[in-house]
C-alpha cells in the first residue's frame, strides 16, 4: 500500500496519522498565526493502541504520513482460552485475536454479537464491543419484597463473567441490558 503524505493544512478531526511506527488519530487541532514569527499548528492526537492522548506543536506545513483507518464489522464467535475468534460478515473468514490484545473488552463480548475491529494499513489496532449487550445475571444475592429503594444497588455477575452493579429487585436468571462503555445496568429485558 502506497503511503500518502499530508501537510498540516490537510488536517481533519478523526484523520489517521502514522508517526514513527505508531498509529494516531487527530482529536483536535488549531492553526496559530502569531503577530511575529511563522505560523504553527497545535494539535492533539490519540494513540490508537494504548488510548493515550498527546498534545504537540509543529510548524505550519509540516508533512505527516497519512493512514487510512478502516472499521470492519465482525461477529464474535467464541474463545478457546487463548484466542477470541471473529468472523467477517462478508467473506466468512475467521480471525483469531489474542486474549492479551482484547484485554478488558473481553468481559463485554457475547457470542454472535457484532463488534467493530479497527484496522490501519491491514494492522488490527482495536476491538470494540457493541454499545449495549443483553446478558443474564448468573450470580447475585436474592432480592426481597420491598427492595425497591430508589437508587439501591447490589453486585452481580453476568454471563460474560463481568461484575456490575444492578438494582436490588433483580435476581439470578434475569436478562438485562448493559452499557459496555461504563458497565452500567440499563434495563431489564
Amino acid at each position: 500500500m502506497a503511503t500518502q503524505t499530508i501537510s498540516t493544512a490537510d488536517f481533519k478531526n478523526g484523520m489517521g496519522l502514522k508517526i514513527g511506527n505508531k498509529y494516531y488519530t487527530i482529536v483536535e487541532f488549531q492553526h496559530v498565526k502569531p503577530g511575529k514569527g511563522g505560523a504553527f499548528v497545535r494539535y492533539k492526537i490519540k494513540n490508537l493502541k494504548d488510548g493515550r492522548t498527546i498534545e504537540q506543536t509543529c510548524n505550519a506545513g509540516t508533512k505527516f504520513e497519512s493512514v487510512q483507518l478502516i472499521t470492519r464489522e465482525m461477529q464474535y464467535l467464541y474463545n478457546d482460552g487463548d484466542s477470541y475468534y471473529f468472523m467477517d460478515n462478508d467473506t466468512y473468514e475467521q480471525i483469531p485475536v489474542s486474549k492479551d490484545f482484547i484485554g478488558d473488552n473481553a468481559k463485554w463480548l457475547v457470542e454472535n454479537d457484532n463488534c467493530s475491529l479497527l484496522y490501519a494499513d491491514d494492522e488490527l489496532l482495536g476491538v470494540t464491543p457493541p454499545m449495549f449487550i443483553t446478558v443474564e445475571i448468573t450470580q447475585t444475592d436474592p432480592g426481597f419484597k420491598g427492595d425497591t429503594v430508589q437508587g439501591g444497588t447490589k453486585p452481580a455477575t453476568i454471563s460474560t463473567g463481568a461484575q456490575i452493579q444492578v438494582p436490588l429487585y433483580l435476581n439470578q436468571g434475569d436478562k438485562i441490558k448493559v452499557d459496555t462503555r461504563d458497565g452500567k445496568f440499563v434495563q431489564r429485558v
